[in-house]
């Protein structure tokens, strides 16, 4: 969203409602339902197919090589490294592989960061106002560097992944170790395929947002950090056993451009976190094997990036079954079908909250660039 109201529209905006409340009435008309179902058909192109093949490798080889190894405990952190894979996808030629070594960097510092936190004994409203912090600083990060799809909310899964206690420095080293060698072997993947994808030429529209102005970022950073504290300190004072998962869904509606962008993506994730939970239910009710597991892992990496583009929710309801699989290997099925409903309530929260402070954290410019979209989305209602 934008910081700051230029003068020259000062006078459009005081024609318009633009309230905070008003603001709230326009995110809940019935266009801005309809608009969050549409579905992008072009978002559907070789570069959608490369990325998920990619990254159903690098799951198949990370986990597979590190279960099968004498550290099979590593898998889970292991996995976290080989996202790295998911970036880049609208890198110039030849650019891919850099944008694919900085997020591997950021995914380590991101579980590195939050390891030794919980090595020197932070205490869990320490290491959650870490996350939350983590929350505004890899938004931060994302749009300084230009890193693009799929943005900060991997990194925060990271390091929310590895907010668990750490037993002993050794085990900090260990998973540094474990998140180098996934991310090199992302990198490898991305390097050796990088012929095969279509680059967008230069000066082409990328969904790869501008960089703003450091107040502008600073500030939406700020915003962010706020928002997801509020979502993950609510969820833990309900007893939420992955509070991180609230700082996730705050994270994914503030990060949005625009006010009804915003929108959009907490109905999206709200009602494909819905779907989703139930499907991974009924997996997880069949006690499948670790090997099942790591089968739909796998297919579930292509599935997503094939659907993503083309609609928020349709994206989540295959990358909620991904997330709690996951969650399911690394706890060598301890949590199994009992993360379910925590993680709709969790996601349903931190949505809710996310939009909440980004209406009361607008400004008069982005709440009259709303009213402007409502007027537009309005007339062609009618007509």
């Amino acid at each position: 969203m934008s910081e700051f109201q230029s003068s020259g529209d000062d006078a459009e905006a005081s024609s318009l409602a633009v309230r905070r409340l008003d603001a709230a009435g326009h995110l809940v008309k019935p266009h801005q339902f309809r608009e969050s179902l549409a579905v992008n058909i072009r978002a559907w192109d070789r570069n959608s197919v490369l990325v998920g093949v990619q990254a159903s490798l690098a799951s198949a080889i990370t986990l597979v090589s590190w279960l099968v190894s004498p550290w099979p405990q590593l898998a889970g952190v292991a996995a976290l490294g080989a996202l790295a894979v998911l970036f880049g996808r609208f890198a110039p030629e030849g650019q891919r592989g850099r944008v694919v070594l900085t997020c591997a960097f950021w995914l380590i510092v991101g579980v590195v960061g939050m390891s030794v936190a919980s090595r020197l004994g932070a205490a869990m409203p320490v290491r959650l106002g870490l996350l939350a912090f983590a929350c505004g600083f890899f938004f931060f990060v994302v749009n300084t560097a230009r890193l693009g799809p799929p943005g900060a909310l991997i990194f925060v899964f990271a390091a929310g992944a590895a907010m668990g206690d750490v037993a002993s420095w050794q085990e900090v080293g260990e998973r540094g170790l474990a998140m180098v060698v996934s991310g090199a072997l992302a990198w490898l993947i991305c390097v050796a395929g990088e012929r095969l994808r279509h680059a967008a030429p230069p000066g082409a529209p990328t969904p790869i947002e501008p960089v703003r102005p450091l107040p502008h970022r600073l500030i939406a950073a700020g915003r962010i950090s706020l928002g997801a504290a509020i979502a993950v300190f609510a969820a833990h004072a309900f007893g939420s056993s992955h509070p991180g998962w609230a700082a996730l869904g705050s994270l994914a509606v503030m990060q949005g451009t625009h006010l009804h962008i915003s929108m959009n993506r907490a109905l999206q994730r709200m009602a494909g976190t819905v779907l989703g939970a139930g499907l991974v239910w009924i997996i997880l009710t069949q006690g499948p094997s670790v090997w099942t597991v790591i089968a739909l892992v796998v297919c579930l990496q292509f599935v997503i990036e094939m659907v993503i583009g083309a609609n928020y929710a349709l994206g989540q309801i295959f990358i909620t079954p991904l997330a709690l699989l996951m969650a399911h290997l690394a706890s060598n099925g301890a949590d199994g079908a009992t993360m379910v409903a925590e993680r709709v309530f969790d996601t349903v929260a931190g949505a809710c909250i996310g939009i909440v402070v980004a209406v009361i954290c607008s400004t008069v410019d982005d709440r009259a660039q709303l009213a402007r979209h409502h007027a537009a989305r309005s007339g062609q209602a009618a007509d």
